[in-house]
């Protein structure tokens, strides 16, 4: 089972289907004020560095980092778009995404990791904590929300 993570870049129409099947995963039991997820153009926009996770050549899951404020005291990766899909779960996949993530991060310079999640993604926030994240405030752009968990990382 050959395992390959890289950044690849979201427009192909492969990854379009996962960013959409991601979308519709997560954005049905929320309020539309409620969902943060990217869009393909959106994480083209913000230079999001998009890893897809592959699995004997097949999509697995995705998952990118933000660097945001890097020309401040207190730069910081935001984790975007964290997915592996069902039939995929369970095998430690989201852990290596992860893994990968924090690594291109620390390559950047940047030491903390946050991030945004639904307060029904019981799997990822679990995920989150056993991986050493911690719940924090709303930071950036984010407005309180009782729909929202927020979590911070510090790496390296």
């Amino acid at each position: 089972m050959p395992i390959s993570i890289a950044i690849e870049h979201p427009d192909t129409p492969e990854i379009i289907t996962l960013v959409d099947e991601l979308t519709a995963i997560l954005s049905a039991p929320y309020p539309p004020e409620s969902v943060h997820g990217y869009s393909v153009d959106k994480l083209i926009a913000q230079q999001v560095a998009f890893h897809i996770i592959r699995v004997d050549g097949k999509i697995a899951g995705c998952g990118g980092v933000q660097l945001i404020d890097l020309d401040t005291a207190a730069p910081y990766g935001e984790l975007k778009r964290m997915y592996v899909r069902p039939e995929f779960q369970g095998q430690g996949l989201a852990k290596q995404l992860i893994t990968v993530l924090e690594a291109y991060t620390q390559d950047h310079g940047v030491h903390v990791l946050r991030l945004e999640t639904g307060i029904y993604s019981d799997a990822a926030i679990g995920l989150y904590t056993s991986v050493g994240f911690v719940e924090i405030a709303p930071f950036g752009d984010y407005q309180p929300d009782p729909n929202s968990r927020f979590f911070e990382k510090h790496i390296g």
